[in-house]
């Protein structure tokens, strides 16, 4: 299936993914093995830790999988969530919706670019005793916009680009945490040790240790609708998502898990992780120094995984706004030879090398919100189009019929709202005010890209759809 969008009549078609590829595309658009999430067990103790690693996903991440995969199959466009919202609730809360994406994407893909900073400098410290990228900011930007340069590239090359090296990346993330994680089996069956204690933080009550680490675990299991703006390159979308899907849910799961149980098992202050401690450092307790410094090699190359994805994704937002010409029309224009929107992904690269200086911790909240608006609506899309369009060809369905919607797209807002509430109790409304200004920023651009660059012309990308031979 494909979707009308003006492209050079000379681009060739861009290369396109296969299974693996997408399970690897998904994989770094959610995790990308564990690092990040040493916080969740300083801020929440270590059993409330492993309750929210485990309990999250059904409550966050598998509703989302089952949105997701019912609309991507049903309308496998370029676009994606910004299509479906679009055909569902109409063209202002399509622009919303990409719009707030395009936004929370640009956050998160600065983010890995400092995250692939942070670990380079444990590296370096590990391995040389160098602490250049601690001193110096400057070398710290020059080494994120390094990397940013690099996978723009790789970006500009084609889906299938960006899927194959994702696979050379997961390799070097799995191997040395499953070597970690071997040792530190065989380290706890000689000296068994509760690593699951104590369940909360002193002085904190299972209530308030769940809504500390509610945000930090939600913000690690986000990104399972990124792949929907690439859905037209990838081979015969119908059948690959759902395997897809099947195959990268245990695999983030496990991903997140056992590292983390790995890590309780070194016997390191819990209190620590996230702050003065972080996998590398644990790695190292478990099996020595270069186990240590082969983690920390393993978290340039989660970062590395994590930002060429989310480049992949976040990248052709600008380039669908531009075909329904709420942006210049050069932001369509396809790479003569790789047949990618090339354009587009510079200026993301370009905005992403602007923002990596950012106070990214403190936007993790932030950023969350916004991602849990963008999945609201995609949510409310799926129970419209159930009622607007019920004869629309669904190759999967969220089973339960509409009973079945409702729960699903209910439990990933209850959750937002219970994370909202603890976050509001424990550090206030501040975080409300950055998020409102941003949510507020989307009526504004609608109404001042509209009259700059659209002028009332009708959109081009459509939810409408042919089929086509599959791959």
């Amino acid at each position: 299936m494909t979707v009308s969008a003006p492209t050079a009549a000379s681009a060739p078609t861009p290369s396109k993914l296969g299974l693996w590829g997408v399970v690897m595309v998904i994989y770094f658009t959610v995790a990308g093995g564990a690092f990040g999430i040493e916080s969740l067990v300083g801020s929440s103790a270590p059993g409330m830790a492993l309750i929210l690693v485990l309990l999250t996903p059904f409550i966050w991440s598998i509703p989302t999988v089952l949105m997701v995969t019912e609309l991507a199959t049903a309308m496998p466009v370029e676009g994606g969530y910004y299509v479906w919202v679009k055909r569902a609730l109409g063209r202002f809360w399509g622009f919303v919706q990409g719009w707030t994406a395009w936004l929370y994407g640009m956050v998160v893909a600065a983010s890995f670019a400092a995250l692939f900073t942070d670990y380079s400098s444990s590296f370096l410290k590990l391995a040389f005793g160098m602490d250049l990228l601690d001193v110096y900011p400057v070398a710290r930007w020059l080494v994120a916009a390094a990397l940013i340069a690099v996978f723009a590239w790789i970006n500009i090359r084609g889906a299938k680009a960006v899927g194959d090296s994702s696979k050379v990346f997961a390799a070097m993330v799995f191997v040395p945490f499953i070597i970690m994680i071997v040792m530190a089996l065989f380290r706890w069956v000689q000296n068994p040790v509760p690593f699951w204690q104590p369940l909360t933080p002193p002085d904190t009550g299972v209530a308030g240790a769940f809504g500390l680490g509610l945000f930090i675990v939600m913000y690690n299991y986000l990104g399972w609708d990124g792949v929907s703006t690439i859905l037209e390159e990838i081979k015969n979308p119908l059948k690959v998502i759902p395997k897809a899907m099947l195959i990268a849910v245990p695999l983030v799961i496990l991903g997140y898990l056992l590292p983390v149980v790995a890590g309780l098992s070194a016997g390191v202050d819990y209190a620590k992780w996230g702050d003065t401690v972080s996998f590398p450092e644990l790695a190292s307790v478990i099996g020595g120094r270069w186990l240590g410094i082969w983690v920390a090699l393993g978290g340039m190359f989660c970062a590395m995984g994590l930002f060429n994805a989310m480049i992949l994704s976040n990248s052709r937002l600008p380039f669908v706004f531009a075909a329904d010409r709420y942006l210049p029309a050069r932001y369509i224009e396809r790479h003569p030879r790789y047949g990618t929107p090339f354009r587009a992904v510079i200026l993301s690269a370009g905005i992403y090398a602007l923002l990596v200086v950012g106070p990214f911790q403190t936007l993790a909240v932030t950023t969350v919100l916004l991602y849990g608006v963008s999945l609201i609506l995609q949510f409310a899309a799926l129970i419209v189009l159930r009622v607007k369009a019920p004869d629309m060809p669904r190759p999967f369905r969220v089973p339960g019929g509409l009973p079945g919607v409702l729960l699903v797209a209910l439990l990933p807002t209850f959750i937002i709202i219970l994370a909202v509430r603890g976050t509001v109790l424990e550090s206030g409304t501040a975080f409300l005010g950055l998020a409102g200004a941003l949510l507020a920023s989307a009526p504004v651009a609608y109404l001042m890209l509209g009259a700059v660059f659209k002028r009332g012309q009708a959109d081009t990308l459509t939810h409408e759809v042919r089929p086509v031979g599959h791959d």
